[in-house]
């Protein structure tokens, strides 16, 4: 990567913005892409508010492009949409990190992008927008990557910023452990309620009998994770604070499609092929679907 890197962000939404302002306060401002025409972005964090100058571009066709690193911070259901944006930004030279959920992002990117380097990661951050249009950080950022030479312009991107960097040799088991979590806080989604709820006895025993159905899958497919993993997940969403919410609870509240497939369908979807059954899945996923449809 150059020494001073064109790097852009798209999808100004909560995770985007925290990176945003990562990179802008170490003198690495991102060019900022998006749906919606903005002056500039706003975080809130531990150290106070950064503002990232804009303006936030609206038009694919707009940017002179290919850049250096583009990271990539739409929902999964918005990748299609944001093509054009991948398009106009990427080369052959571009690195692109994925910061979504799931197991899946090299896959559903790569066949959408002509880059260098398609990176997936594992955002460690609770990053919430507010009622103002900004972004309230609530704990530590940190990404998780593969450890790779491709991640490498990424953590370089980002050192001595608030986002810190980790690279994980075995990073397929970090992802799913990930996972594992997104789908619990998917019941959230079902339930219309926060992290408050897992503290009553009944929901915690569904919980951790979901838990351990994913965990199957988890090794199944690679994955390196003992049996102490589902009450560890559960003791974390206990410990959380009771009105924290999470990014697939903020969807159904904003009646936007959920992220179902990717969170939750990934298991029933690999339960199947691999023969394992995933029975509380089977209940899960049509609901996490039908809530979605409305």
């Amino acid at each position: 990567m150059s020494v001073s890197p064109r790097i852009a962000v798209v999808g100004p939404g909560a995770i985007g913005t925290t990176v945003a302002a990562a990179l802008h306060e170490t003198g690495r401002t991102p060019l900022l892409c998006g749906r919606t025409p903005r002056e500039g972005l706003e975080l809130d964090g531990p150290t106070g508010r950064i503002a990232v100058p804009g303006p936030v571009r609206t038009d694919p066709a707009s940017v002179d492009g290919p850049l250096d690193l583009v990271f990539l911070a739409v929902k999964a259901t918005q990748v299609p949409a944001a093509a054009p944006w991948l398009t106009s930004l990427c080369g052959p030279d571009t690195v692109v990190c994925v910061l979504q959920n799931g197991v899946e992002q090299e896959e559903i990117v790569s066949a959408r992008v002509a880059a260098r380097a398609v990176v997936p990661s594992v955002v460690w951050f609770p990053a919430q927008a507010q009622p103002d249009g900004s972004v309230w950080l609530r704990a530590e950022a940190r990404l998780t990557l593969p450890d790779l030479p491709a991640a490498r312009p990424i953590g370089e991107a980002l050192h001595g910023s608030l986002c810190s960097i980790e690279l994980a040799a075995d990073f397929t088991s970090l992802a799913w452990r990930k996972l594992l979590q997104n789908a619990a806080a998917g019941l959230m989604a079902l339930t219309g309620r926060r992290a408050g709820m897992y503290r009553r006895a009944d929901v915690g025993a569904l919980t951790l009998a979901y838990l351990r159905e994913c965990l199957a899958i988890a090794r199944a497919e690679g994955a390196r994770l003992g049996d102490e993993v589902p009450q560890e997940i559960l003791d974390g969403f206990r410990a959380m604070p009771a009105d924290l919410g999470t990014s697939i609870l903020a969807d159904r509240e904003a009646g936007r499609p959920l992220e179902w497939d990717i969170r939750n369908g990934v298991i029933a979807r690999k339960g199947r092929a691999r023969g394992i059954p995933t029975p509380i899945s089977e209940v899960v996923v049509p609901l996490l679907a039908a809530t979605s449809d409305e």
